[in-house]
């Protein structure tokens, strides 16, 4: 089965919604079962990219994304996180990730038929890894805060190497440049920690004719330069559809996903790794 993986940065702030509502948030982002990761699902995934064809009126549009009498001749897989942006105490904010990430990554590049990152860092509970070529000063020589959160701070050169694999998933030359200095390993449950808890929550509101307040709810969003990726996959006996997708989808190509579309939220800058 033929496949390709597609890199989305998000260049706004970005509400893939649940629908579901809980605790004090009445709209969260929607996230995974298991590991409570952000997640874009798939058949929304899909759905913003059959409305983009529409939009640019491409052909053979019912051929790629199916209609209602039959299914189209791609597979779009969920939207799966892969880098979270995340304040920093001592300095620009972090691209954080963790090691399971990192392997689950691996796997699905072996699914497009690359190596993956062949790369094993394993931070321990309460440290972080970052890029050996790092600057030094100041409190960040041994210590890293991440928001409220201080970490030992630990380096490798390995670091280098997962930005390597991971800047083909970023259309922007700027952004690659910077990766490897703002990229940090944690272990796996800290990232949890902040995959769930460290997400920002907006107020909304709604006037009514008066300028009165007539709705107030709670929004989480992730934050700009969020990075996912999705796995595209031809049906069998359909890979030519996939390869029109790919060949529509070439740089630069922007693709708006999730709710918020008339605020600027959801747009994504696309990057195909075939």
């Amino acid at each position: 089965m033929k496949s390709l993986m597609m890199g989305m940065l998000a260049e706004t702030s970005l509400h893939p919604g649940s629908g579901q509502t809980t605790g004090v948030i009445d709209l969260p982002v929607a996230r995974e079962a298991t590991t409570q990761y952000p997640v874009i699902v798939g058949s929304s995934l899909k759905g913003a990219l059959r409305d983009k064809a529409e939009l640019e009126k491409w052909e053979t549009i019912t051929q790629i994304f199916g209609s209602k009498g039959g299914a189209g001749g791609i597979a779009v897989a969920d939207g799966r996180l892969l880098l979270l942006p995340i304040r920093s105490l001592t300095g620009h904010y972090r691209w954080i990730t963790c090691p399971y990430i990192l392997e689950r990554l691996t796997r699905d590049l072996q699914m497009v038929g690359k190596e993956g990152l062949h790369v094993t860092l394993e931070p321990q509970p309460g440290e972080v890894i970052v890029a050996k070529k790092e600057e030094e000063g100041g409190e960040g020589e041994e210590f890293l805060f991440l928001e409220e959160l201080s970490f030992k701070r630990s380096e490798s050169e390995k670091v280098e190497d997962i930005a390597e694999g991971i800047k083909p998933l970023i259309a922007h030359e700027s952004v690659k440049n910077r990766l490897s200095s703002q990229l940090v390993v944690l272990h796996n449950d800290d990232f949890s920690h902040f995959a769930q808890f460290g997400l920002s929550v907006q107020a909304r509101n709604s006037l009514d004719e008066n300028k009165r307040s007539k709705s107030l709810w709670y929004e989480e969003t992730l934050p700009p330069d969020t990075l996912f990726y999705s796995l595209l996959m031809a049906r069998p006996g359909q890979e030519e559809r996939l390869n029109s997708l790919h060949r529509k989808l070439q740089a630069p190509s922007y693709l708006q996903i999730g709710g918020n579309e008339t605020i600027g939220q959801g747009w994504c800058v696309l990057s195909m790794l075939d």
